[in-house]
């Protein structure tokens, strides 16, 4: 039987609970999100972060501006499921969008230089 993890206190486990070593991530892994990609960017005179949607033919399509990374993300989901847009296509593409987001809000909380991965 698998150990539980020491951390859990009250859960139940299925009996096919296990735990699953997350492999090493490589550019090799890496699929494009057909539905488009992000710029992002942080202004720092009003403290606000600024995502722009793009088409593959090089296209803002639209731009989500806000101080936090939850405001933002949450909005961005809404409108594309709101509009059928169909943007974010792909899970880790919203993964990165997420951890992307959350590293410009600690920029401009600390006033470093955010530069997008």
């Amino acid at each position: 039987m698998t150990e539980m993890p020491k951390w859990v206190k009250k859960q139940k486990y299925s009996k096919s609970f296990e735990v699953i070593k997350a492999k090493k991530y490589t550019n090799k892994d890496f699929r494009i999100d057909k539905g488009c990609y992000v710029l992002i960017r942080i202004y720092p005179d009003t403290l606000e972060i600024g995502v722009a949607i793009c088409d593959y033919t090089h296209t803002i399509l639209k731009e989500f501006v806000g101080k936090r990374a939850q405001d933002l993300y949450t909005s961005i989901f809404d409108y594309s499921q709101k509009n059928n847009k169909r943007w974010l296509t792909r899970l880790e593409h919203a993964a990165y969008l997420g951890k992307e987001l959350k590293k410009a809000e600690i920029c401009l909380a600390t006033g470093a230089e955010y530069v997008q991965e």
